[in-house]
C-alpha cells in the first residue's frame, strides 16, 4: 500500500523486475553481510547459525516472513543509489521486494533512466550499473512504461487517481463469497486448474480490498449532509457501507455467525471475555468440549470462539459490545441468516448476559418471540430470569449469568467470591458487593487484566 502511494497521479510510471531475486541470496551472501555490514559485524558464529534459520536449499526462501527482511537490508545500498538517481531525473523511487518502480510527472520518461524505441525498451546506463553493481539484473521481459491514459499499476494496485484493487481482482472476489453463501464453497482457478477455495485465503483479499477502501475512505472530505455521520445512524451502520463493504460485512457475519467452526460467544465487554477465558484455562481438564489440553508451554487450545470488539465489527457486524448492540444483533439475526443458502449451520452462536437489569430490554425481546425455546421448558414469561439458557433461533442461544440464592440479580463479577475481589493491585481491590465504590475500587478492565488474567493460576473461580 505505502509503496504504491507514492506514486499516485503521475504522468509516467515505470515498473522494473529483478531477474531471480530470492535466488540472489545465497547462503554465504546472507552469513557475509552479518559479519561485514558495519551496522552489525556478527561474530561468524553467530553469522553462521543466523543464515542457517533464514536459509532453505541455500538460499533464501520466497514467502518465509525472514526474507524480505534481510533482503532489504543487503539491498539498502542499492535502494540509495537508485533514489538518487531517481532525484537526479525528478523521478519518485520505490521497491518491493524484486518490484522496482519510477514513476515522474514529467510528460515523457526521462532517458537517462528508461528509453525506447522501436518498441524495446533500453535501459539507462547508470540505472543498469547500479543493479548490476549490487549482484542483480534486470528481468527485461517485465520492463514496461505505464502512461496516464493508460491503466497504471504498482505493486497490484491501481495508482492513476487513487490507489484501488483491480477491478478483475474484485470481481473474483465477490463471486467466490457468492459461491460460498450459496453453496458453503467456492472455487479458486490456479496454473495447475481448479481446486477448492480456502476461506481464510478469501479473508485476507477482502482484508486487503478493505485496507484500500478504508484509505481512501479516510481521505475524503467529510460529508455536507450531516445526515451521513456515523453517530447519525446509530447501531445501524448498513446504510453507510459502500457495495464492496457489505460484501465483506455478510462475509464476516457468514464467517462467525453461520459457518463458524467453532461455537461463537459474544459477551457484554471485552472483561467478560476475559473472565471465561481466564476461567477455561484453569479449568481445562474438567471441560473438554471447551479446551483441549496441549504442552506445558502452550497449555490448552480453545475449542471456542470469542468476538473481540473493535470499531470494524461496530461498522461491518453492528457490534460493540453493551446490550443494546446485542439487542439489536439479535433483532437482525434472522434477517442476516436467511441471506445464506448454504448448507445450515453446524455451530451455536451464544450471547452472554448479566442477569440485570442492563438485559430486561433482551430479555422483553425473547417474549415477543414464538421461535424462542426455554430451558426447563416449563418457566413462564415472568419466569425467564430463571431459565438456564434460551434457544432463540436457528443456532443461537443466550445464556444469562443465575440469580443468586434470594433470586436477585446478578453480573458476571457477581461470580466470583469475596476472597478474590479482595486481591490487590497497585494498593486497590475491586472489593466486595456491599462496599463497592467506583469511584476508588479497581476499574473492570484493571480486574480483569491485573487479577483475573494475571493471576488465573492461583484462583479458584466459584461457578
Amino acid at each position: 500500500m505505502t509503496n504504491a502511494l507514492l506514486h499516485l497521479n503521475k504522468k509516467n510510471v515505470l515498473n522494473i523486475d529483478l531477474k531471480d531475486f530470492f535466488d540472489s541470496f545465497n547462503f554465504g551472501r546472507v552469513r557475509g553481510f552479518f559479519i561485514k555490514n558495519n551496522h552489525f559485524k556478527l561474530d561468524p558464529h553467530i553469522a553462521t547459525v543466523i543464515a542457517q534459520i533464514a536459509c532453505y536449499e541455500n538460499k533464501l526462501p520466497q514467502g518465509s516472513p525472514c526474507s524480505p527482511v534481510i533482503t532489504n537490508l543487503i539491498t539498502h545500498s542499492l535502494d540509495i543509489r537508485l533514489a538518487s538517481l531517481a532525484k537526479k531525473y525528478s523521478c519518485t523511487y520505490s521497491r518491493y521486494a524484486d518490484d522496482i518502480t519510477f514513476s515522474t510527472r514529467k510528460s515523457a520518461f526521462p532517458r537517462q533512466i528508461m528509453g525506447q524505441e522501436e518498441g524495446q525498451f533500453i535501459n539507462g546506463k547508470e540505472l543498469k550499473s547500479d543493479i548490476e553493481r549490487a549482484g542483480f539484473s534486470i528481468n527485461d521481459k517485465k520492463t514496461r512504461i505505464q502512461y496516464k491514459d493508460s491503466r497504471q499499476d504498482v505493486t497490484g494496485l491501481i495508482v492513476n487517481k487513487k490507489p484501488n484493487v483491480k477491478k478483475e481482482y474484485w470481481r473474483t472476489v465477490k463471486s467466490q463469497c457468492h459461491l460460498l453463501f450459496q453453496t458453503g464453497a467456492f472455487i479458486k482457478k490456479t496454473v495447475n486448474g481448479d481446486v477448492e477455495g480456502n476461506i481464510n485465503e478469501l479473508n485476507g483479499q477482502l482484508n486487503f480490498v478493505d485496507q484500500v477502501d478504508r484509505f481512501n475512505r479516510s481521505r475524503e472530505k467529510s460529508p455536507l449532509n450531516p445526515i451521513y455521520q456515523l453517530q447519525n445512524h446509530g447501531q445501524n451502520t448498513t446504510p453507510l457501507l459502500s457495495g464492496r463493504e457489505k460484501t465483506f460485512s455478510r462475509f464476516l457475519f457468514y464467517r462467525l455467525f453461520y459457518a463458524n467452526t467453532k461455537p461463537t460467544i459474544l459477551c457484554e465487554g471485552k472483561t467478560d471475555n476475559i473472565y471465561l477465558k481466564s476461567t477455561i484455562s484453569i479449568l481445562a481438564e474438567h471441560y473438554p468440549k471447551l479446551a483441549n489440553r496441549k504442552t506445558q508451554k502452550n497449555p490448552y487450545e480453545l475449542l471456542i470462539q470469542f468476538v473481540e470488539y473493535s470499531k470494524r465489527t461496530r461498522f461491518f457486524l453492528q457490534l460493540y459490545g453493551g446490550a443494546s448492540y446485542l439487542n439489536y444483533f439479535v433483532s437482525q439475526f434472522d434477517k442476516h441468516h436467511r441471506y445464506y443458502k448454504a448448507p445450515a449451520p453446524q455451530q451455536p452462536v451464544i450471547i452472554v448476559l448479566d442477569n440485570d437489569s442492563g438485559s430486561l430490554n433482551i430479555v422483553s425481546k425473547l417474549k415477543t418471540l414464538d421461535s424462542v425455546t426455554t430451558y426447563p421448558a416449563t418457566l413462564k414469561k415472568d419466569d425467564y430470569a430463571k431459565a438456564d439458557f434460551f434457544h432463540v433461533m436457528h443456532n443461537l442461544y443466550i445464556v444469562l449469568t443465575p440469580l443468586n440464592a434470594k433470586n436477585e440479580p446478578t453480573d458476571i463479577e457477581s461470580l466470583f467470591d469475596d476472597s478474590i475481589r479482595l486481591k490487590q493491585h497497585n494498593g486497590k481491590c475491586f472489593n466486595t458487593i456491599d462496599k463497592r465504590d467506583e469511584k476508588v475500587d479497581l476499574s473492570k478492565e484493571a480486574f480483569a487484566n491485573h487479577i483475573i488474567n494475571a493471576q488465573k493460576k492461583r484462583l479458584i473461580l466459584i461457578h
